[in-house]
């Protein structure tokens, strides 16, 4: 079995559940690729060069699986790192809140048995995909969260005229405007009052970002419809965040954002479900004392 190792830079305490990865791994002769920062860093922090059959520093690597040690924001760029290459991405969270890196560091020394029995479950999750009129975007121009359309350097409010299927919904007036995947429902968009959405939910969420108007909500549309956002800002530029990968487009840009025509694989654990990860992440049933 070939498994590739994505990790962040933010390890401080976490050297014993690495090495003890790299070990029960080793021990059963699985074929371990290490993305190229990743190893560099686990020798600077920690003197730690793990016997690899190779270094991933290219957008193409033909492996089984990879792993994502940290936390939903290493998930995300170890998503963008698989894109369209249809590999199964496990999150082992060394990070803080954990809905997409969803494997405790305290369970490491039993994955590795569970993945190569082949003892787990696979969620596939949309992502959204964009394009833009006037500018070309990044290379990887899709996102496993969420896209969000920003103010940048001012304090004067952005508008965000947004049309769903070339009929126009509203004019948004504020900081800016989310698109979220049922999967980024509980990231940015929890954040600004936007509903949770189960995984298997198929619909996207629009949520406005500091609105001018506290009678502007945020909507749940279907997943197949075509969105079109045409932005305009006092200082000409607007920011647009991928998934936290962000670009400065001009204004007067207009935006197309659609369902992406492929999906990203998450691996679970049979005893992980989204009720319980609800439950554990949100405190949910929780009584204060």
């Amino acid at each position: 079995m070939r498994i590739g190792i994505f990790g962040s830079d933010y390890q401080a305490g976490k050297q014993h559940y690495i090495q003890s990865l790299f070990d029960r791994l080793l021990e059963s002769d699985v074929e371990i690729w290490v993305e190229n920062q990743f190893y560099s860093y686990l020798f600077r922090q920690f003197t730690y060069t793990p016997k690899v059959a190779g270094l991933i520093d290219s957008a193409a690597f033909p492996l089984d699986m990879v792993f994502s040690l940290g936390g939903d924001g290493t998930f995300l760029k170890t998503a963008a790192w698989v894109g369209r290459q249809d590999i199964p991405v496990l999150g082992i969270n060394t990070g803080r809140l954990g809905f997409l890196a969803g494997i405790n560091a305290e369970e490491i020394a039993c994955v590795p048995d569970e993945i190569i029995a082949g003892n787990y479950k696979i969620e596939e999750r949309t992502l959204l995909q964009m394009e833009s009129s006037l500018q070309s975007s990044e290379e990887y121009n899709c996102a496993l969260n969420e896209i969000a359309v920003l103010k940048r350097d001012t304090s004067s409010m952005i508008t965000v005229r947004a049309y769903l299927n070339n009929e126009f919904l509203a004019e948004y007036l504020g900081d800016g405007l989310l698109v979220a995947t049922p999967t980024g429902s509980t990231a940015y968009s929890l954040s600004i009052n936007g509903p949770i959405l189960i995984p298997q939910a198929n619909n996207f969420v629009l949520s406005p970002i500091a609105p001018h108007s506290l009678n502007v909500r945020p909507l749940v549309i279907p997943e197949d419809y075509k969105i079109r956002l045409k932005v305009e800002s006092r200082s000409n530029n607007f920011l647009v965040a991928l998934d936290g990968r962000s670009q400065v487009f001009s204004s007067g840009n207009e935006l197309f954002i659609q369902k992406a025509d492929f999906t990203i694989k998450i691996v679970k654990r049979f005893n992980q479900n989204f009720y319980e990860t609800l439950r554990n992440k949100l405190l949910w049933g929780t009584h204060a004392i």
